[in-house]
């Protein structure tokens, strides 16, 4: 890659451009029983590194993704877990309603993955008069006082002892196994550094690709329907969600009293007012954020010099970040770049300058003040730098970016040319449209990349480095 300095907020220009249209991608790739098994070994063998001789990786409705990740099964209405040892295959433990969603997973269709009805899973009232204790179904799957006894929840806490799952599944572990034999394994799956789920498959990347594909274009279509006086219903409208699976709420706030993080609620686009939106699905979060204009004279007397004092400081702190998004790069160096070029003071960036991004909107996040977590193959990561300001408001530069070595590519490649061949596509135009030098091993997953147009309602003038 081309070395040079930081891009400056003087670097920065607008310009009119055509929105790049990229190949599409007509259907996401096809999970196979060899993508799950592989993921059934690697687990194992961190059971095994950690002395586990059973894990317990639990979800429901909303903290699903580590057992979707296993399984391929996220549960729809009610609670279920997977209970993993080294002599059998899996036993997938669900509630009444899922049941029928079993074929969902390529192990369960394959015959790699037992079943059982636990009624109290199920929502309340529903029967709970064909189902085995909680003590029958652990005892049977060989937890004793002998087992050492691993729990996925969502969260992990620095205490092994701390655990998120239901108290009713851990006191019944705890009474079986014994206190200090149940302790918290999360970290297995989420850590930044060393989590299953940290370090992306080809798999993985082609299908967050597709996902942040279709989310990118939905996101496309928002920016140029968006004018005065559309509702913002009406303009998530154009977004035609088809229910694609999503890891977070759809967002749409603009207007006098914009709530963040907000859904629509009727309220009406008006010039000069701040704007915002995300379209979330499964590996992807496109989100932007600006102001109803065509020009600083549009915006509040005291905002007027937005483009130069924030937009442009932001958008170049940005392609900074990209630039140095590459293997071996540390966590802390990705953060001091920001804290550097967007001061707290006037930028407000709060949150970690970046995470990663998996089935969930945040899986974790090696970028940290202090981290010595690096850049490694394999991550996807959400370019989820937030800034805040109550003169100017915000900025927004929100799409997934996978960080893939030569031989994760070539793979890539291989298996998946036409993911692959966006990727260049899209490497390409952030460097030749946008000037944004952005590593051969940084494959852009959003047909948005890089795309940041200041004044709402002038979409095509975005911006660029020189």
């Amino acid at each position: 890659m081309e070395s040079r300095s930081l891009p400056s907020a003087g670097a920065v220009r607008l310009t009119e451009i055509d929105w790049p249209r990229f190949d599409p991608a007509p259907n996401p790739p096809a999970l196979e029983v060899a993508e799950l098994d592989a993921r059934l070994v690697r687990t194992r063998e961190a059971m095994r590194a950690r002395g586990l001789t059973h894990l317990i990786v639990f979800g429901d409705r909303e903290h699903f993704a580590n057992l979707a990740w296993l399984t391929n099964l996220d549960p729809r209405f009610e609670e279920a877990m997977c209970i993993l040892g080294f002599d059998r295959d899996p036993l997938l433990v669900v509630g009444n309603e899922c049941e029928s969603y079993l074929p969902i997973s390529p192990l369960y269709v394959a015959g790699r993955l037992r079943a059982e009805r636990y009624q109290p899973f199920s929502l309340l009232d529903q029967p709970r008069d064909a189902s085995r204790t909680l003590d029958d179904i652990f005892r049977a799957e060989g937890i004793s006082k002998a087992s050492m006894v691993g729990c996925v929840g969502y969260k992990y806490y620095g205490d092994p002892a701390r655990i998120d799952l239901p108290s009713y599944l851990i006191d019944a572990l705890r009474l079986i196994a014994g206190a200090s034999q149940v302790v918290c394994a999360t970290d297995l799956f989420m850590h930044a550094e060393y989590g299953l789920r940290a370090r992306c498959s080809a798999w993985e990347i082609a299908y967050f690709e597709y996902n942040n594909w279709k989310a990118s274009e939905a996101m496309r279509r928002v920016h140029f329907a968006l004018r005065e006086g559309i509702t913002d219903h009406q303009l998530l409208e154009e977004a035609r969600y088809d229910g694609t699976p999503l890891n977070c709420h759809i967002t749409c706030k603009t207007g006098p009293n914009r709530i963040s993080l907000a859904s629509p609620r009727g309220d009406v686009v008006e010039k000069g007012y701040p704007w915002s939106a995300n379209i979330a699905y499964w590996g992807s979060n496109i989100c932007r954020a600006g102001w109803v204009a065509e020009s600083d004279a549009d915006l509040p007397e005291a905002a007027r010099d937005y483009l130069v004092a924030f937009a442009k400081p932001y958008f170049a702190a940005m392609a900074a970040w990209l630039e140095h998004l590459r293997i071996g790069v540390t966590g802390d160096e990705l953060y001091q770049l920001v804290q550097t070029m967007l001061p707290f003071e006037a930028f407000g960036v709060f949150l970690n300058p970046g995470h990663l991004i998996h089935l969930d909107e945040w899986l974790s996040a090696p970028v940290y003040e202090g981290s010595t977590i690096a850049v490694a193959s394999g991550m996807v990561f959400q370019s989820d730098v937030i800034p805040s300001s109550k003169r100017y408001f915000s900025s927004r530069m929100e799409d997934g970016y996978a960080v893939a070595d030569a031989g994760l590519r070539q793979e890539i490649q291989e298996r998946f040319p036409a993911c692959a061949a966006r990727c260049e596509a899209r490497r390409l135009f952030l460097r030749d449209t946008l000037g944004i030098n952005v590593a051969d091993e940084v494959l852009p997953l959003s047909n948005m990349c890089g795309i940041v147009p200041p004044y709402l309602l002038n979409p095509r003038q975005v911006m660029r480095i020189i």
